[in-house]
């Protein structure tokens, strides 16, 4: 009874997937798609984002390129001021005088997420200067894209400092002002990859398994005490931001990978709506589910969605780390 429940529920989840806009949807071009993928959401944006941002402090970490470059954009287009951190100073510069050209307020910093003074000392500044941070999104990310035994020890080092260890460091060094105002909002960006193991890619995957079960137990920690302090977490599948070039999906219709602007569209609105957890598209939530099942089965299904290959022609992001 409990395996015909799940299969019900699978069943459920890819009849709605199909209303993921897909980048090769048949019989409707890449432009088609993404014009009603920014339609949609812009829309959502306009009617309610900008009461709810307007005038609030956000941070991004890896905000000055790909989809923490969005979000920056799309919270300060909402009202918001944005503070950028990230460590490419020209990508720094670049999103500063767009914001400028665009009048928005976004502030660029330059910060090493992956180093815990570095964070503090920002953050102290930061708090000094403008008083307090209403919404933490930690976005900053690295992929190295190889197998376990050719990532070098420094590269997995990196992985785990930049996409895990600096979520502790910026949640203790704004979450004590947020208690004490008893508002706030810290938005964990995860990864598909971090509700299932994906080949090349076990640092990776491990890094965000670990943000997950960290957002987890800090949502835990703030219900018990009754504080009014929101989570969110996203885990989205592949994002067409280039930091996974290559990447490839065996079913485009279910598992299509997101372009940026969609995404960043998505994210933004899920935090204006306090949403706990934001999954997309809609098919990797079958993941939940299929954990109940025998390892054995779970496998299968990652085998015939091609999951276990989505890295074979990886390249990244040649001009970064």
């Amino acid at each position: 009874m409990k395996v015909v429940s799940i299969i019900a529920i699978g069943k459920k989840i890819i009849k709605t997937a199909a209303i993921v806009p897909s980048r090769s949807r048949p019989g409707r071009s890449k432009k088609h798609n993404d014009g009603i993928c920014l339609f949609v959401y812009t829309d959502v944006m306009k009617n309610s984002t900008k009461k709810v941002f307007n005038g609030k402090t956000v941070v991004v970490t890896g905000g000055a390129s790909g989809i923490g470059r969005l979000m920056a954009l799309d919270f300060a287009q909402a009202g918001a001021r944005v503070i950028a951190w990230d460590l490419n100073q020209e990508a720094l510069g670049a999103i500063a005088s767009e914001a400028n050209k665009k009048g928005l307020d976004i502030a660029p910093m330059t910060v090493d997420v992956s180093d815990r003074k570095a964070v503090y000392a920002a953050a102290d500044r930061l708090l000094s200067d403008g008083g307090s941070v209403d919404i933490l999104v930690n976005n900053a990310g690295v992929v190295a894209g190889k197998k376990l035994l050719d990532t070098p020890d420094e590269k997995i080092e990196k992985t785990l400092q930049v996409n895990t260890l600096s979520h502790f460091w910026t949640v203790k060094a704004f979450l004590p002002s947020m208690l004490a105002r008893d508002s706030g909002h810290i938005v964990t960006v995860s990864s598909a990859a971090g509700l299932i193991g994906v080949c090349g890619l076990a640092d990776y995957s491990a890094s965000k398994f670990a943000v997950f079960g960290f957002n987890e137990a800090l949502r835990m920690e703030l219900r018990k005490t009754k504080s009014r302090v929101k989570t969110t977490i996203v885990c989205p599948f592949y994002i067409n931001t280039g930091l996974f070039g290559g990447v490839k999906t065996r079913f485009p219709f279910l598992l299509p990978i997101l372009e940026p602007e969609y995404a960043a569209k998505k994210i933004v609105a899920a935090v204006a709506k306090r949403k706990k957890r934001l999954i997309m598209p809609r098919l990797v939530l079958s993941v939940l589910y299929l954990r109940a099942l025998p390892v054995g089965i779970l496998d299968i299904v990652a085998d015939i969605c091609g999951i276990s290959s989505t890295m074979d022609d990886f390249k990244g992001r040649e001009s970064r780390p």
